[in-house]
């Protein structure tokens, strides 16, 4: 527990007197607040794991625009009615079928948000995207855009994404999943974890956080990442729901692919990034920053994506899971979309398989909209959101068949689902959690948002596993052998290479979720974007396609690489 270590701001709220300093940070108003608990089914208890997977970048209009049944693009007669104007070519611009499965996106921070959206007439795509930034370092600069043209107005369907169309024929969609704030990935994930994005002046002091919908401080490798130096370590001072979950004895994990994080095995304030081979960005994996979790001593609850699998294949998921991804399997610009689709596949089937399937709960959804059109103009419930509309799933033994959910939703009902189901309702809320901060809302409580316990039907007969095919992309070498493993590659030696794999052959999947090592000898075939190459044209970070011979007693030799730089 942090007992009372909130420094001065905190001797400060008590002296002026906690509901007052709320007053005057809330406006006068506190959103949802009743002093009534919370109705809980108690049948929600049924659900005793709750994982979100966290893709990246897709509106909800560029995934499931044409969806039967949803909100989709206005159309007559199959033709999009809307048209949005292309201030550089003249006219207008219409959703299309865009069948590429690599995608440029357009530029998704605060302001761009703003004129995306222009007032509610959602008519500032086309213009921001041909503003963006172009050939940025960093793939993941939420100022730029990656396609050589502008394609924010495309949009797929179930010939490119068959396996999310029949998760939604088969459970539940959610068509109107706002993502939580009007801006870009890192405070999407903020909110994801605390329900707020802010700037903290004060270590362990709560009350020096400041509201800040584009700029919290951003993770080391932010600046890295864009060619400089690594910048100082963030401080995430206010309260996040790792500090309840500890605090009621919850178990949770953060996956996420392995490599450079900031490791402080003894729980320091700072410390020096260990280089473990990291494919998650910072920006996607804020947990280590939050002094709550330093000070709980639960930096190790953020695991590699590796574990993760371990633990669904045996039965040994913790209560709650976030999952997130590495650049080439997140379909953020320009990953490829049958990549990110082929991971999530794979995620899920090993959760299906496993022990835990019967009482999990699958919640999937995208942090942000990427510069993607959207047709529908998201409320407004304080000054950081909601932000523009995203796809949201849900996939369990208990959900409804089929279910199209209207309700208005972001991912502060994640939140509340899991406080429902673990914690008796108790919110992140500085008036009752022991740890008072200065956010302007309880977001859980919002009026407007709705129950995820509407998307399950918890007096159904659980439903068996729905295992769908993964789509491995071919090895270049048609005549190689072996088993076919396809990932991320995550360190490389003089000859040999580890491969964190994300997708197997249908005969293959014993090697799915593995951190697999194979050696590469002289008769190795190896490809990088379509080229003849050796070994060491190759980088931590590549996508591989791999076949591989061998067995775990007696060691793997790749036979044929394919490779493409992330």
């Amino acid at each position: 527990m942090h007992g009372l270590r909130f420094g001065v701001g905190a001797a400060l709220a008590a002296a002026l007197g906690l509901a007052a300093l709320w007053l005057a940070f809330s406006g006068g108003t506190r959103a949802g607040a009743s002093g009534v608990e919370p109705k809980i089914d108690p049948l929600i208890h049924k659900i005793r794991h709750v994982v979100v997977i966290m893709q990246e970048n897709r509106s909800f209009d560029s995934y499931f625009g044409t969806y039967p049944g949803a909100d989709g693009i206005p159309m007559r007669g199959g033709v999009p009615t809307v048209c949005v104007p292309d201030p550089e070519h003249g006219g207008c611009q219409r959703p299309y079928h865009d069948s590429s499965d690599v995608n440029g996106g357009g530029p998704h921070g605060q302001t761009d948000a703003a004129a995306d959206v222009d007032g509610g007439k959602m008519d500032g795509f086309v213009a921001e995207a041909e503003k963006a930034q172009r050939n940025c370092v960093d793939p993941n600069d939420p100022n730029c855009a990656r396609g050589a043209h502008v394609d924010v107005m495309g949009y797929h369907d179930g010939r490119e994404i068959p396996n999310y169309w029949a998760y939604a024929r088969n459970f539940v969609l959610q068509d109107h999943m706002f993502e939580p704030n009007a801006s870009w990935s890192l405070p999407a994930h903020l909110f994801m974890v605390s329900e707020w994005s802010a700037h903290c002046t004060v270590h362990d002091d709560p009350m020096s956080c400041v509201n800040a919908l584009q700029n919290p401080g951003n993770p080391p490798d932010f600046h890295a990442r864009r060619g400089g130096a690594p910048g100082p370590p963030p401080d995430y001072a206010w309260t996040d729901l790792t500090y309840l979950l500890h605090a009621h004895h919850v178990s949770w994990g953060y996956y996420v692919f392995p490599g450079t994080q900031p490791d402080c095995e003894d729980d320091e304030m700072t410390c020096r990034a260990l280089p473990q081979n990291a494919k998650t960005p910072g920006i996607w994996n804020p947990l280590p920053y939050f002094d709550t979790v330093r000070d709980d001593g639960q930096l190790r609850n953020v695991q590699p994506i590796h574990d993760f699998y371990a633990q669904a294949r045996s039965g040994h998921l913790p209560a709650v899971s976030w999952v997130d991804p590495a650049g080439a399997v997140s379909e953020h610009p320009p990953a490829r979309v049958s990549v990110g689709q082929d991971y999530v596949t794979g995620l899920i089937n090993t959760i299906m398989r496993g022990p835990d399937w019967p009482s999990t709960a699958i919640f999937l959804a995208w942090d942000d909209w990427g510069g993607f059109y959207d047709h529908v103009v998201p409320p407004r419930v304080d000054e950081n959101g909601y932000g523009l509309r995203v796809p949201g799933l849900v996939i369990s033994p208990y959900a409804r068949r089929g279910y199209i959910d209207h309700q208005v939703l972001s991912f502060d009902a994640y939140v509340k689902f899991i406080e429902d189901d673990f914690l008796g309702g108790q919110r992140i809320d500085p008036r009752t959690d022991g740890r008072p901060d200065p956010r302007p809302d309880v977001r859980e409580n919002v009026k407007i948002l709705g129950n995820l316990v509407s998307d399950f039907d918890f007096h159904q007969r659980p439903r068996p596993p729905l295992i769908l095919r993964q789509y491995p992309v071919p090895a270049a070498h048609a005549a190689a052998r072996g088993k076919y493993a396809a990932g991320t590659i995550t360190s490389l030696g003089r000859a040999s290479l580890t491969l964190q794999v994300t997708s197997t052959g249908p005969h293959d999947t014993q090697l799915n979720g593995r951190l697999l090592t194979v050696a590469v000898d002289a008769a190795t075939q190896i490809t990088l974007d379509g080229k003849d190459v050796q070994l060491a044209a190759l980088a931590t970070g590549d996508s591989a396609a791999l076949r591989v011979t061998g067995t775990s007693a007696t060691g793997f030799t790749a036979t044929s690489i394919a490779a493409e730089h992330d």
